[in-house]
């Protein structure tokens, strides 16, 4: 937890721009979307690098004729333009066409707090695990966002990769901690309840299990990094003996890691008592810090661990 790095995004831009040498069929496209991170790419691999200006939509479409003559294709923009504007072209074209375009979004959740519910991305999980054959990344740190500009790379179907600007404390020293086929990580081991967060939320989990602790409650975090496909027996075999279940995600309730975990859950007779954080189901008009908008949808950690503390009845902290 200790230990901090540059952001997602050039965390990611960085390793894909080493592939990008080595292998001239590798192209970026861009919306206008600019980034220092970006800069190496427009000098020193021109021809694999188009600026297509503010037409996502259309940036699809060029994807798609590009993958289908051969290129290993990247499309990049700001999350709800990559996703919500171009939901009916990744659908058509680049789902139901099975072919290996890699969408990146930048701004996941609250990321831009100060541009509105225009740029929140807040609804982009829900849509892109609705697409059949689409597999969808959350990397919570800069580690996992190196490791999936190269998973990505040989992945043969269409991918989704949402990225935070910011740097955060590495919850991976090193990206080969990180067990890809099993879609998630176990960050910390829990005895009465389990926190299955994504994203930039599982440093928060982890804040918020170390805060349940003085109050006697052994929380565990999982880190759910691949939400789709989603590895339903793994993370059963992790909750099995506990009595209390959590979902913590940046984004809207509705569709998200929640709607994952509770079509799980409908299948189990025993499941654990459960209980989901989240953006309410209605769009964040205030604007200010991060941390301003997280505490007032109550999914900051001192918000979450009252709630869980009053949701298990327990009212004060030990000895």
């Amino acid at each position: 937890m200790g230990y901090w790095v540059k952001g997602m995004r050039d965390a990611f831009f960085g390793s894909l721009y080493k592939i990008a040498k080595k292998d001239k069929r590798v192209v970026l496209i861009t919306a206008d979307t600019g980034a220092i991170c970006l800069d190496r790419f427009r000098g020193d691999l021109n021809k694999q690098y188009i600026n297509i200006g503010i037409a996502e939509q259309n940036m699809i479409g060029v994807a798609a004729g590009l993958a289908l003559s051969g290129k290993i294709v990247y499309v990049y923009a700001i999350v709800p333009f990559i996703t919500a504007r171009c939901f009916d072209q990744i659908r058509i074209d680049l789902c139901c066409m099975g072919l290996p375009v890699k969408v990146v979004g930048i701004g996941a959740g609250f990321d831009y707090s100060t541009l509105g519910p225009t740029h929140h991305g807040t609804e982009d999980i829900a849509l892109m695990r609705t697409l059949p054959g689409m597999t969808v990344y959350s990397p919570s740190d800069s580690s996992a966002a190196s490791l999936f500009a190269d998973i990505s790379y040989k992945h043969k179907g269409p991918t989704y990769i949402r990225l935070d600007r910011e740097g955060w404390p590495l919850l991976y020293k090193d990206k080969r901690e990180i067990n890809v086929s099993s879609g998630f990580s176990l960050l910390k081991k829990g005895k009465d309840l389990y926190i299955i967060s994504t994203g930039r939320m599982s440093c928060e989990a982890l804040n918020i299990a170390r805060g349940l602790s003085r109050y006697s409650i052994d929380a565990g975090v999982i880190d759910l990094f691949r939400i789709k496909p989603f590895e339903e027996q793994g993370i059963r075999s992790v909750i099995k003996d506990v009595g209390y279940l959590v979902t913590l995600e940046e984004h809207f309730v509705t569709g998200g890691i929640s709607g994952v975990i509770s079509e799980m859950l409908s299948k189990n007779n025993n499941a654990p008592r459960f209980k989901s954080f989240g953006i309410p189901d209605k769009f964040c008009r205030r604007y200010g810090s991060r941390e301003y908008l997280q505490r007032l949808n109550g999914i900051d950690a001192d918000s979450v661990t009252k709630a869980i503390r009053k949701w298990l009845g327990v009212k004060r902290p030990r000895p």
